[in-house]
């Protein structure tokens, strides 16, 4: 019987974007490619690999293997240093933010795109989600970040309660996202704006502006990492179209938050966090009803895609889902703190990506603000049974 671990293929994708295409890496190499840390010589690495695995290594083996990466943009040295350095300079100079996955996680063609937003994400929204025009205003969103394929039901959730409370004078949308490649500041400000298939949303440029200027660190040292990210090119796409030729501007936030998460300690201890947190609130409280808060932020990652051995069976399942739930509760009553000392408890297990989001758009919000759970769910790969969990809340303002 073959072995099905000999067909797996370890695929290489570059977040940042420098690197267009993927790379396939054949089971047989990855022991090879492991090694590649810019600490050995290929000849060394196929010296250790033949004594570690009790066979030949063929130095060849290496080279090629370190050429394909090489060529493709992989391993660094000079042809990724040119190339980075091109595609970072062009999008610096850029005014716009292009819409990266336009034509990969949703459609490109604004006509398509607005039928599947309306029939497959918007109206699938519960009788009571759409009914919450009762509510008072909206002040804040949290929404799902997977692809808009995959989330379809959760967006509309989402979007469809923020329609429903929106108020007639919002025009001030501050989204925070997940920032999927390292960042070296808490935070990362985009001062560009974000093109849709139904045309840009302008960026604030005076208040993002206003915010790097309260901050100690470089507020756009990681601005770049807007490139690829699709955490807030999401939101983007659904306020577009709620809003269509309605003006509005979005302050484009990447909430990383990395020191505080590998040290699990609460951001609040963070004088620079909380000092770009609050220049953030301060804009959102003078905008008053004019000002949106919205985080794209998924909750669970689990499964063998995450590096778990097993896709994770029904009673593992609704133990996610009560973890999951405990972490949403603490985030719909307001408290951040307990937000994050909950999920930061298992992060290593459960790793939840939506943190940053979720605890920046909490500390942002007015005082008196009420979390409302809209939705959750558990989204389970066909083909090897991982989950991606998100949920969608509103916060409203106080009656």
């Amino acid at each position: 019987m073959p072995d099905p671990v000999q067909g797996r293929v370890l695929v290489l994708r570059d977040t940042e974007g420098i690197a267009e295409a993927s790379v396939g890496i054949p089971s047989p190499l990855i022991p090879v490619v492991a090694r590649f840390r810019g600490e050995q010589t290929c000849e060394q690495i196929a010296r250790d690999l033949s004594r570690e695995l009790g066979g030949e290594i063929d130095v060849e083996v290496v080279l090629r293997a370190a050429d394909t990466l090489e060529k493709a943009l992989f391993l660094e040295g000079p042809a990724y240093r040119a190339a980075r350095e091109s595609v970072v300079s062009a999008f610096s100079a850029s005014p716009t933010r292009t819409a990266s996955h336009a034509g990969g996680a949703y459609f490109a063609d604004p006509g398509e795109l607005r039928a599947y937003l309306e029939s497959k994400c918007l109206a699938k929204a519960t009788t009571q989600t759409r009914a919450a025009s009762g509510q008072p205003r909206m002040v804040g969103l949290v929404s799902p970040h997977i692809d808009p394929w995959r989330g379809a039901v959760g967006y509309g959730h989402a979007y469809s309660a923020l329609a429903a409370a929106l108020a007639p004078e919002a025009d001030t949308f501050v989204v925070f996202g997940t920032s999927h490649a390292p960042m070296r500041r808490p935070f990362a400000l985009c001062r560009k704006a974000f093109d849709t298939p139904f045309g840009p949303m302008e960026c604030d440029e005076e208040a993002v502006d206003r915010i790097a200027r309260a901050t100690e660190f470089d507020a756009y040292a990681d601005e770049f990492n807007h490139k690829r990210e699709h955490s807030i090119e999401f939101q983007v796409v659904f306020l577009k179209h709620l809003l269509g030729a309605r003006p509005a501007r979005i302050i484009p936030v990447l909430a990383g938050l990395g020191e505080a998460q590998v040290g699990k300690t609460d951001p609040a201890e963070d004088a620079d966090a909380m000092r770009f947190l609050a220049a953030v609130r301060e804009v959102v409280l003078e905008r008053g009803s004019r000002a949106v808060v919205v985080a794209g932020a998924d909750m669970a990652h689990v499964g063998p895609r995450f590096g778990d051995r097993a896709p994770y069976d029904a009673r593992e399942r609704a133990r996610l889902a009560a973890a999951d739930e405990a972490s949403v509760s603490c985030a719909a009553e307001g408290d951040a703190t307990r937000f994050w000392t909950d999920v930061v408890s298992d992060l290593e297990t459960r790793r939840v990506c939506g943190l940053g989001p979720i605890y920046s758009l909490i500390k942002s919000l007015p005082g008196g603000s009420r979390g409302k759970v809209l939705h959750y769910e558990q989204t389970i790969d066909e083909q090897d049974g991982s989950i991606v969990s998100h949920a969608a809340l509103g916060f409203y303002a106080q009656a």
